[in-house]
């Protein structure tokens, strides 16, 4: 009797760690963080992100102000990323943010407009819609502090045009 009672202490413990070890995490996404990732602005939009984007699960990153979100990675987030200049790129207003959005292949970087410190997303649109990607992380990027906006050729048609002199 004591035998089979000491293999059952010994059995469950061992059958535990198994268990664990199979239904571990993923392991961690390697990102390369923003030159300027340290940036206290980063904090309030890093813990506001959501868990899920488009239905792909958010999983842990190796550096600081990144983000992933799907397993293998659809999205890839990162704060303190270099604030765009003025550009002629193409820029959408999503919920009161605006993101520059640059169409490689295959894969598109959206980078806010206008907010100090700037983030930037990477997806490839065959994989996961923009669309659905910008309005559920707006929210977030909402709160890095906003500077100035997109404009656009209706925003400057009625300035006032200058005096010959």
């Amino acid at each position: 009797m004591r035998l089979k009672s000491l293999s059952w202490r010994i059995a469950v413990p061992c059958a535990a760690s198994a268990l664990l070890v199979l239904t571990g995490c993923s392991p961690s996404v390697s990102v390369a963080a923003a030159q300027d990732s340290n940036n206290p602005a980063c904090a309030p939009m890093m813990v506001s992100l959501p868990d899920t984007l488009a239905g792909a699960k958010r999983r842990t990153t190796t550096s600081q102000a990144t983000a992933a979100w799907g397993d293998p990675s659809l999205v890839v987030l990162r704060c303190g990323v270099e604030v765009p200049g003025p550009t002629t790129t193409k820029c959408v207003g999503v919920n009161g943010v605006d993101w520059i959005i640059k169409e490689g292949d295959p894969n598109w970087t959206m980078t806010t407009y206008g907010r100090v410190p700037a983030a930037e997303v990477v997806i490839d649109p065959n994989k996961i819609p923009s669309s659905s990607i910008l309005a559920e992380l707006s929210n977030a990027a909402e709160k890095l502090p906003k500077e100035r906006a997109c404009v656009g050729p209706s925003d400057v048609e009625n300035l006032p045009s200058a005096k010959a002199g």
